[in-house]
């Protein structure tokens, strides 16, 4: 378990890094980009903890969606057009944290 939860952690820093890397170049404020990050992290320990008996892929994106769901209500009560791409960026980035956890994760057989 404790090795599910590293890579879920350092998994999810990557996946951060990535989602708030535009938003850096958008000088977006540092509370949205560190929320952004936190959201990653903290979606990359519930995936590789998450014992749900589904797809990697469903899983990732299901588990991001559900981390992102305050933020977005939040997001949405000011300017609902933003999501757009909050949407696109949870569900490529979910889409392939899910995989990617479940591959270093494999148990060797």
């Amino acid at each position: 378990m404790k090795k599910k939860i590293i890579a879920g952690i350092l998994l999810g820093a990557i996946a951060g890094g990535i989602d708030i890397t535009p938003m850096i170049i958008q000088r977006l404020t540092w509370d949205a980009n560190i929320s952004a990050f936190c959201m990653w992290i903290i979606a990359g320990f519930f995936i590789a903890t998450s014992t749900l008996k589904i797809n990697a892929f469903l899983k990732g994106v299901l588990i991001s969606f559900l981390c992102l769901t305050p933020s977005a209500i939040l997001i949405s009560w000011q300017e609902p057009i933003a999501l757009l791409p909050i949407a696109l960026m949870t569900l490529v980035l979910g889409f392939l944290l899910g995989k990617m956890i479940e591959i270093f994760t494999r148990e060797k057989q």
